[in-house]
């Protein structure tokens, strides 16, 4: 897609409300690219802490983040976690996807959700075309979470698997998401989950990482067009999972009948990819398995 089209896209891309969903998916059943975790996948459910920090307050670019993490009464649960960075959509705010990342988190995974500075609700200026400076924010984040990994004086201090990052992103952060996968990124980025969204110039280059496309066929907004454009491009092993005559983001709401099959095959593909389990691998064509609302397609790596 070229830079007009995608410029042309964005300006129309508003969020629509974000919430998680459970998805269906056919997908293969041993994670790839080496060994993410060497930890075993949590059994269960954790309670959900939270917090919000600001990256450089004095700078061209503030970025406010808010962290959910798996929690204990006293603090972070014990063990260490794969991380998750979650970009919102144009006109949005991390707390508006708290529904989805909430449920990521008390599923074994730490989410990082960065405020953009000119994209967020309530940005001062506010420019749709800066999506394109996004990904460099959260690789931003990135590098101040293993910061904070190894301060001995912050809670999430050994709690942070940084080995294992996933990125996703709904709508221009499906966009952001696609665009931290270029030429040159670390092998520790293993899965990247794209809702509603599409690649930016560059996308899908670099090392191998599995991507999983969530979208609706009834997308005025980001067209599922544009999603397929950008599965077809992927060199990995990628799946697209289709919310059959749905809309922008309205299966991401609990209480929705998509909302289920979403949630469902991203925690699967989430588990799959940044703890290697397996048996989640083997789920994920049974999560959304659900034919008169989805449609899931997968390939192998090219």
């Amino acid at each position: 897609m070229g830079a007009g089209r995608l410029i042309a896209v964005l300006v129309t891309a508003l969020l629509a409300g974000c919430a998680p969903a459970t998805a269906v998916a056919d997908g293969p059943t041993a994670a790839p690219g080496g060994p993410p975790s060497a930890r075993r996948a949590p059994e269960g459910s954790y309670v959900v802490g939270v917090r919000t920090l600001t990256l450089d307050p004095r700078s061209a670019r503030p970025l406010p983040v808010t962290i959910w993490y798996p929690a204990v009464p006293d603090g972070v649960a014990a063990g260490r976690f794969p991380v998750i960075v979650y970009s919102h959509g144009l006109d949005s705010r991390p707390e508006l996807h708290a529904e989805l990342t909430t449920r990521w988190a008390a599923a074994g995974f730490v989410v990082a959700a960065p405020a953009f500075p000119h994209t967020r609700r309530g940005a001062p200026r506010f420019i749709r075309a800066d999506v394109r400076n996004q990904p460099a924010d959260c690789w931003r984040l990135i590098r101040q979470l293993s910061r904070l990994d190894a301060d001995p004086a912050d809670p999430l201090a050994g709690h942070l698997d940084l080995a294992s990052i996933a990125a996703a992103g709904h709508s221009a952060g499906g966009f952001t998401t696609a665009g931290m996968f270029t030429e040159g990124h670390p092998a520790r980025l293993r899965a990247g989950i794209i809702i509603a969204g599409g690649g930016l110039p560059g996308s899908f280059a670099g090392p191998v990482a599995p991507l999983l496309f969530v979208h609706g066929t009834a997308d005025q907004v980001v067209p599922v067009t544009v999603g397929r454009a950008a599965y077809g491009r992927t060199p990995g092993p990628a799946a697209f999972l289709s919310l059959l005559d749905q809309d922008h983001g309205a299966y991401l709401t609990p209480g929705h009948p998509g909302f289920a099959p979403v949630l469902a095959t991203t925690i699967d593909f989430l588990r799959w990819t940044l703890y290697g389990d397996s048996a989640a691998g083997a789920r994920l064509p049974a999560d959304a398995r659900t034919p008169a609302l989805t449609h899931y397609e997968s390939r192998p790596a090219r």
